[in-house]
């Protein structure tokens, strides 16, 4: 596994190559976003990341490089700031993980070991749902739109793994109230569907897009192939 070291401390890049290669690891040093961009294949399994590169911001360079490639590599952030919005934004971006210099290399090697495992889970077994940029995980209960996991309530979930699950097909709100709530669905009021509807169009469709779910008159929704 080759794992992309992003770091402009020669001598924190150095430790992190001995130490990698030690465990069995392939590595790729750069220092700077420049070489990143131009060094990087996006061919590597992991990326270790700075955020504070000279030539700009390293969450910043994530983001271009995964758009560039068009793949989600796993990343794990490494910064002097230990400052929650930061912390925020890493996670928004998709990092898997965020560490605080100095650090452990046993804590850093045993977070890649989890992260590895983690996108092992994802590629191998789990069954993916796949709609546009729409992703879901079903065993882990993750949707993700583009590189950005979507928060969802347990029955907004419910809804879109039915929903995706069944692409092109027409479902009757009968259909989704036996799905979505079981037997106790005769005692939903009337419009609690089309409410359902409403709150995960809201969470999963962005302003001027294509639609995901589509109204069919007098029948139901249906969410759109690719």
């Amino acid at each position: 596994m080759t794992i992309g070291i992003i770091e402009d401390d020669r001598l924190l890049s150095r430790s992190l190559k001995v130490v990698l290669e030690k465990e069995g690891y392939r590595t790729l040093q750069v220092y700077t976003k420049k070489d990143a961009g131009q060094i990087l294949q996006g061919t590597e399994e992991l990326l270790l990341v700075d955020i504070g590169l000279p030539d700009g911001n390293g969450m910043e360079l994530y983001h271009t490089l995964m758009k560039k490639w068009n793949r989600k590599i796993p990343a794990i952030f490494l910064t002097a700031r230990d400052e929650e919005q930061e912390m925020l934004k890493a996670f928004d971006l998709g990092a898997e993980d965020y560490v605080v210099k100095p650090f452990s290399m046993k804590v850093l090697l045993k977070r890649i070991e989890v992260a590895f495992r983690r996108n092992r889970g994802e590629d191998a077994g789990e069954q993916i749902l796949k709609c546009r940029d729409l992703t879901l995980y079903p065993q882990r209960k993750k949707a993700v739109s583009g590189e950005k996991e979507i928060s969802l309530t347990a029955k907004e979930y419910q809804l879109l793994e039915y929903l995706m699950k069944n692409q092109g097909q027409v479902l009757t709100k009968e259909n989704i109230l036996e799905h979505v709530w079981g037997i106790d669905g005769q005692y939903v009021v009337d419009n609690s569907v089309s409410v359902l509807v409403g709150r995960l169009r809201k969470k999963i469709e962005a302003a001027g897009e294509r639609p995901y779910i589509q109204n069919v008159f007098g029948l139901g929704y249906r969410m759109e192939e690719e």
